[in-house]
């Protein structure tokens, strides 16, 4: 984040904290940051573990306006019941020239075709959203934000061939998961946008 933005330090929102790992990360190289999570165990995991207090996910919505260099969303943004919301929000609370750093899976993956309805990545009805790097960079142009860079996420494709084997077969099949995998993550080594999951770096 520090390489992308070329910030040392800064203020981040982070939506979607999980037990906090991230965010207590961040702040413990001098970020200030603002994490919010909608699982209660989780935030009270995240006190234990990192001694970080998180807040219920519908705060961050109160954020003051152009307070924010830099929002992540890890994987949380297929989650989302109110996209075209979020993405208003997002505009609010970042300043001019601010950074946002979303990451989601690809269903254009070579590990998506390879699985079709058993993909894991799908994960319905958990997940809300399905996005390809077209639609992400439309998505992101209608809302204000100019797309940066795109960058792989080379591990995912790994896990998500692993469950995906399972969900198909009833047993993880690893020669054939770690195949698909490794494929996928070659494809990717040529276009970034054919990995399995992909980070967006846009700014507003």
């Amino acid at each position: 984040l520090e390489r992308v933005t070329g910030l040392k330090r800064g203020v981040l929102v982070d939506i979607g904290s999980g037990t906090g790992a991230f965010a207590h990360q961040m702040a413990s190289h001098g970020w200030t940051v603002s994490g919010y999570e909608p699982d209660t165990d989780a935030r009270k995991l995240a006190r234990q573990l990192y001694q970080i207090n998180l807040q219920p996910s519908d705060q961050w919505l109160q954020v003051a306006p152009a307070s924010t260099e830099v929002i992540t969303l890890w994987h949380v943004l297929e989650h989302v019941h109110d996209l075209q919301g979020y993405f208003q929000h997002f505009q609010k609370i970042l300043q001019k020239g601010g950074y946002l750093i979303i990451a989601v899976p690809n269903y254009t993956a070579h590990d998506a075709s390879a699985y079709g309805q058993f993909w894991a990545a799908y994960d319905v009805p958990r997940h809300l959203w399905h996005f390809s790097p077209a639609s992400m960079e439309k998505l992101l142009s209608q809302n204000g934000f100019t797309l940066q860079a795109v960058k792989p996420m080379w591990f995912d494709s790994f896990y998500v061939s692993l469950l995906s084997s399972k969900y198909r077969s009833g047993r993880v099949n690893y020669l054939s998961a770690l195949g698909h995998a490794l494929y996928s993550n070659f494809l990717a080594l040529r276009d970034t946008r054919k990995c399995s999951s992909v980070i967006y770096i846009a700014r507003k």
